[in-house]
């Protein structure tokens, strides 16, 4: 899954460098500026500040999965411990310490201390080993943790989990955290300063010999590295930004629930990750986003987001192995190569082909969970329609499916071609 990361000295890209920078930030800026303009009281919208901040909060825990798996090749099924723990912990601090309200953003510190300190647990086990076994064996400590929220109510609070009441205190010159835009400006700065920390981790010497154990661990020994350490420390550092994660988390939603610890927010991570790309940076960035878009905006309008996020999983590991983000920068080079009038050819077949196809698979999905689950799905109407209407909705997806497939065809001519002119060229 990891890729050696493509360095380059070209002055052309110089100034593309920041742009990534520029839209993080101003996906994080812009819309809620826009939503309090337009608003009447001038305050953005609720659900706007709290899907941003989910994506956030996503943002810095796949970016810390990345340390792992894309920068040292270690493939964990167990990530959501430490977010989940690092979370519990400052929930716990916060309650029964009393901290003082101005010191909640820095709330996110303590999380990362419990999280780096389950990393170190994790790293005294499972550092020696890699591949398979280290897989398994953070597959059994997320396990025994998720069985342990469940074992220790007192600690983890149970079914309601631990709650913080982030405005308990003073205002602080007018601010209390409880509004959903003052916590969502904690969120936010903590999402650009964890992410330019571990990106200046990630371009570290020690990172590089991080790359060199996930590449060649057998020689990486030889030239006196310590393979074992290499992991240790990259998989406490993964484990302390996963720990502000959760931390970020539990500040946007004012709780620690058991189910954060459980294998379904550890194979979450795991699919934003793999599906931005590991080999780029902003790779992560890209699968977090696309990740909330289907648990958020999906799933507000069917039960079947989870389906659509395993096929899309499939389609990204098949299609673009690198990820989304590697199959950007093969079609800008493409672009770049070829030109917009030979590679429009391919994008537009390829684009109707994946249209088509998005489009029949969503209409049979939605058709089906509406015969099963009736008026209990969004869909509904579908299993009300008359036998005519029925026959046309069938016969609309036999013709979008036999439409993808030839306008697939196509494109992978298309796509052929363009490698002839690649080879001609060469």
């Amino acid at each position: 899954m990891a890729a050696a990361r493509p360095t380059t000295n070209d002055p052309v890209r110089a100034p593309w460098r920041c742009a990534p920078w520029i839209a993080l930030a101003a996906l994080l800026a812009v819309p809620p500026l826009v939503s309090a303009w337009l608003s009447p009281e001038g305050v953005p919208q609720g659900w706007l500040l709290t899907c941003l901040a989910q994506a956030a909060a996503m943002i810095v825990f796949a970016l810390s999965y990345n340390l792992l798996l894309g920068e040292t090749g270690l493939l964990s099924f167990g990530h959501a411990a430490p977010a989940g723990l690092g979370a519990l912990a400052a929930a716990q601090v916060f309650n029964h310490a009393a901290l003082p309200l101005p010191l909640l953003p820095f709330l996110p510190f303590v999380g990362g201390v419990a999280g780096a300190a389950v990393g170190v647990l994790t790293a005294l086990i499972a550092a020696r080993r890699a591949g398979t076994a280290f897989a398994m064996i953070t597959l059994g400590l997320g396990e025994l943790v998720a069985a342990a929220a469940w074992a220790l109510p007192d600690w983890f609070g149970g079914e309601a989990g631990v709650a913080i009441d982030r405005a308990s205190g003073p205002a602080i010159a007018g601010w209390t955290f409880g509004p959903q835009r003052e916590a969502y400006c904690i969120i936010a700065l903590w999402c650009l300063v964890a992410s330019v920390a571990i990106y200046a981790i990630s371009r570290a010497p020690y990172v590089r010999l991080a790359n060199a154990v996930r590449d060649n661990p057998v020689r990486a020994a030889a030239l006196g590295a310590s393979p074992a350490r290499v992991r240790a420390a990259m998989i406490v550092l993964g484990s302390a930004f996963a720990g502000v994660a959760g931390t970020l988390a539990l500040i946007n939603v004012e709780l620690a629930a058991a189910e954060s610890v459980g294998m379904t927010r550890s194979a979450g991570v795991l699919i934003a990750t793999v599906t931005g790309g590991t080999a780029s940076f902003f790779g992560p960035v890209l699968g977090a986003l696309v990740w909330v878009g289907f648990s958020v905006g999906v799933a507000s309008v069917s039960r079947a987001w989870m389906l659509y996020v395993g096929l899309f999983f499939i389609v990204v590991v098949l299609a673009a192995p690198d990820g989304l983000a590697g199959f950007a920068v093969r079609q800008r080079a493409a672009l770049v190569r070829h030109g917009w009038r030979r590679c429009r050819a391919y994008w537009t077949t390829a684009a109707f082909a994946a249209g088509c196809g998005t489009l029949a698979l969503v209409l049979a999905v939605q058709w089906a969970y509406a015969l099963r689950f009736g008026d209990d799905d969004a869909s509904a109407w579908l299993a009300a329609l008359s036998p005519l209407a029925t026959g046309a909705l069938a016969a609309a997806i036999v013709v979008l499916s036999l439409a993808a497939a030839w306008l697939t065809r196509r494109a992978q001519r298309a796509a052929a071609s363009l490698d002839e002119a690649r080879k001609e060229c060469v």
